[in-house]
């Protein structure tokens, strides 16, 4: 079984009907504060990357999500392929979700723990076939050395529907709620580097 999260995530509550969270039904938890059926414990976290984009004006890319129903907008992630190092994953997973060729970006910073989020339990059987109960994240912070025209959202298999440059400290509010303060502590570390 994977390693558990470092610390304890708490975070607000949501009844899913006020367009904060990225499922279409009404729903109620406390994150972080939900007990997970046995079960549910015994599930590990998904290996995965994340990239913070940084544009020269100090904006991160952020891409709004095709598949929910409601306005959320993340960085790009994704997963880790079997036998790949966590810094080409996130190349690739950029240069898939956005067409960034890694001759535009440099890698600047890496964060120095693994982020972990829990899915809300209502998810856990949703997604990922049920394996995970969440993710585990390498985070990388990279430049963008191109230019906007360099970015193409319209990829083989799309994940945004839209994107956009936006300042650091709004992301958290950009995410849905079960991953803020994954993007808090983000910010929070790379900060001083954009």
């Amino acid at each position: 079984m994977d390693a558990a999260p470092p610390r304890p995530y708490l975070g607000a509550a949501s009844d899913g009907r006020d367009g904060d969270a990225g499922v279409s039904t009404a729903w109620t938890y406390i994150w972080g504060l939900t007990a997970l059926a046995p079960k549910e414990q015994e599930l590990g976290y998904r290996p995965c990357v994340g990239i913070m984009l940084v544009n020269m004006e100090g904006k991160v890319f952020v891409g709004q999500r095709i598949d929910n129903v409601v306005e959320a907008w993340q960085m790009p992630q994704g997963g880790i392929d079997e036998g790949e190092e966590a810094k080409d994953a996130a190349l690739r997973e950029l240069f898939e979700e956005t067409g960034i060729d890694r001759r535009h970006v440099d890698i600047i910073a890496k964060a120095r723990d693994e982020h972990f989020y829990d899915l809300p339990p209502e998810l856990i059987g949703q997604i990922w076939g049920g394996k995970y109960r969440g993710q585990r994240q390498f985070w990388y912070l990279a430049r963008f050395l191109g230019q906007d025209s360099d970015i193409n959202i319209e990829t083989e298999h799309p994940e945004f529907r839209a994107w956009k440059w936006a300042q650091p400290e709004t992301l958290p509010d950009l995410i849905v709620p079960f991953k803020r303060k994954l993007y808090r502590d983000i910010v929070q570390e790379f900060r001083a580097l954009i």
